[in-house]
């Protein structure tokens, strides 16, 4: 398509959870409810805004940072998949050149993993002392887009398990910084411990979030944090375990009781009203493109299909501060042969992807 062409959707537009519209177009590269006198291609079908993959790492595998060529095709992947829009949950890598490509995905950064000393996978994060962790963040949060990224528990391995990182003081003043400074904060945490420091330190967000218990689950609720369960990457977890068996059984074993426990953590934090958004955690060790079996994996969970719908569409989008199908908002959707309200795994099959008012592939 030219910049000039202008596209009509028709079929079914999902403008939100329960409205729905029988057309749109775009002009322009944006979107119009309104006929226009030029003549327009029509594609058929249900379209919902642009998908979002609210946990990925794009210009990252597991070995740290990675060349532009393969970052791009990081991006490629996640955008042949209907991801439109990724919250790049910490990167060692420059991707600003990405910004300047309309034919790849919009990206929201959190600069690079802040972590403590020889507490996480090697060549990812910048590994500091907990005095420094306020500089750290000011940082990331100037070099970011709204985010800031803590792992905020690892691997101990004088104690064989899964200990917190940081000690509350550093937390606290850390996230105030970044709060001054217009960032939101997320962690990474697979552990129960660190979770009450971190969201009493007023963190916005956690990641993973396997180790939510019946103690710190109202406390999300009541502070309004959001988690991003990643369940696809969950589900390595017991690879990961026998791997460290004999080095590190007490952690082995942490592990699987997190794994085994992972869907009724999903469903408790859900049915508290904790706001529960779908990330795939690509580019460290796992694929890109996996955004369709995350939102599958909340619906196992016991998430209503329409929540789990909205928490790659127009509730993650919200969250982020970003448009949906509005009037004169940019146009990146995604069209599909049936109603994914009806069946999530609708999303695996893409009929059209328009980015950036072209129809992409």
């Amino acid at each position: 398509m030219s910049d000039q062409t202008v596209l009509h959707v028709k079929g079914r537009v999902l403008v939100g959870p329960e409205e729905v519209k029988d057309e749109l177009w775009v002009v322009d590269g944006r979107i119009s409810y309104e006929r226009p006198r030029a003549e327009a291609v029509t594609v058929r079908g249900w379209a919902l805004p642009g998908l979002v993959d609210a946990h990925c790492h794009v210009g990252l595998d597991h070995h740290g940072a990675v060349d532009e060529a393969t970052s791009e095709k990081q991006a490629l992947t996640d955008r042949d998949a209907g991801t439109l829009l990724i919250r790049d949950a910490g990167s060692p890598a420059d991707t600003r050149w990405i910004d300047d490509r309309e034919d790849l995905p919009k990206i929201i950064r959190a600069g690079r993993h802040i972590a403590r000393t020889r507490r996480y996978i090697r060549n990812f994060a910048h590994e500091i002392e907990p005095d420094d962790l306020v500089a750290y963040v000011a940082q990331e949060a100037r070099r970011g887009d709204g985010w800031v990224k803590l792992v905020g528990d690892w691997i101990d391995r004088d104690a064989g398990d899964l200990t917190a990182c940081w000690p509350r003081e550093a937390v606290e003043a850390a996230i105030a910084e970044a709060h001054r400074l217009g960032a939101r904060v997320t962690a990474h945490c697979f552990a129960e411990d660190s979770l009450r420091d971190l969201v009493e330190a007023g963190i916005d967000c956690i990641e993973h979030a396997t180790g939510l218990t019946e103690d710190t689950i109202p406390l999300f609720a009541e502070r309004g944090v959001a988690i991003v369960p990643t369940l696809v990457n969950i589900a390595t977890f017991p690879a990961l375990a026998a791997g460290g068996e004999s080095r590190f059984p007490k952690w082995s074993a942490h592990m699987r009781r997190l794994h085994e426990n992972r869907y009724d953590t999903v469903r408790a934090a859900y049915d508290a009203g904790i706001p529960v958004f779908v990330g795939t955690d690509a580019g460290g060790s796992l694929a890109h493109g996996l955004v369709a079996a995350e939102v599958a994996e909340l619906v196992k969970a016991g998430i209503p299909p329409i929540q789990a719908l909205s928490a790659t569409t127009w509730g993650a989008r919200e969250w982020l501060g970003r448009p949906v199908l509005e009037e004169g908002a940019p146009a990146d959707l995604v069209v599909y042969e049936e109603d994914p309200r009806a069946d999530v795994r609708v999303l695996a099959g893409p009929r059209r992807v328009v980015l950036n008012g072209r129809v992409i592939g």
